[in-house]
């Protein structure tokens, strides 16, 4: 519901049995020599993103899930209340500790390029995200900027946040120790509305420095975890074959996550298991020019977490 860390230690994908609805980071000790292969070779940053607003018992995890498994129920009971699309306004907040951007003051060319990007990756399942000019906010503060992944989180957001549920706040600042960004989930904004939204390292926005996660993908993939979905390789291969993991049945399973470009990879084999990686999944963690997809189920998914906990709220 993020991306991304610096030079940092594997962490271990499979801290818990089951699917991590909390605080994710990088990858899988089974699968360390090719994924420490491409970390070792970014000079920059490396993937690995928190979902913040959420927790990663295993008992609450499988509570979210049942308590969405009854909302869906009634979706399929009554289809005309499922949205399938729509608009969605945005409220962009960018945090700077002076002007330029290298100090984190965008320019207004990459905002529209960022929700360029967003339109083109969630337009073709029925999604639009309208930013109107008097929703771009820029603050000048030099605590938020460089702490906005830490104690600042709050503060920050309480005081900016705008809209309700169905709203969509990005932050734009240096969240510390590499991440490249992180998300609330849908069903996270009842117990915490002020923190609900999305935090972008300012830099991975379409022209920046965070090459190779300079062309917008970091926003869309936390803007999917805002959507509802979780990575394509949670769960491991552990994963179902239609339940589980990643909680979406038409994404394979995936042992951990991807970096770069792979092809032909495939981490989970066996009959239990048909097809290669979703490598190029907007919900992976290959680099920017190499995602470019949500599957049909991701789609479904996202669709009933927007209706079931966010609509009208």
């Amino acid at each position: 519901m993020n991306k991304f860390r610096a030079f940092a230690a594997v962490f271990s994908l499979f801290a818990i049995a089951l699917v991590v609805f909390g605080i994710n980071y990088v990858s899988n000790a089974e699968s360390v020599t090719q994924d420490e292969l491409d970390k070792n070779t970014r000079a920059v940053v490396v993937k690995g993103d928190r979902l913040c607003g959420t927790d990663h018992d295993p008992q609450k995890i499988a509570s979210a899930e049942t308590d969405f498994a009854v909302r869906m129920a009634e979706l399929r009971d009554n289809p005309g209340l499922d949205i399938n699309g729509g608009v969605i306004n945005v409220y962009f907040h960018v945090i700077n500790k002076g002007t330029g951007i290298a100090n984190g003051d965008i320019s207004q060319a990459m905002i529209d390029e960022q929700m360029s990007v967003l339109n083109l990756a969630f337009g073709r399942w029925g999604w639009t995200f309208n930013l109107a000019p008097e929703n771009i906010v820029r603050t000048t503060n030099a605590t938020w900027y460089n702490d906005c992944y830490g104690a600042s989180e709050g503060a920050m957001k309480n005081a900016l946040r705008k809209g309700t549920a169905d709203d969509l706040n990005i932050y734009t600042c240096n969240p510390s120790g590499g991440i490249l960004g992180y998300a609330t989930f849908p069903s996270s904004y009842a117990s915490q509305p002020k923190l609900d939204g999305v935090v972008l390292l300012y830099s991975s926005l379409p022209g920046g420095s965070a090459v190779p996660y300079n062309e917008g993908d970091t926003g869309t993939h936390e803007v999917g975890h805002w959507m509802g979905l979780y990575h394509t390789f949670q769960g491991g291969c552990a994963k179902s074959a239609s339940s589980g993991g990643d909680f979406v049945a038409d994404t394979p399973a995936e042992r951990s996550a991807a970096y770069g470009c792979p092809t032909g990879r495939d981490t989970c084999t066996g009959s239990r298991f048909p097809g290669l990686d979703p490598t190029t999944n907007f919900m992976d963690y290959t680099d920017d020019a190499c995602m470019f997809r949500f599957s049909t189920d991701q789609d479904g998914r996202m669709d009933s977490q927007f209706t079931s906990y966010r609509y009208n709220r």
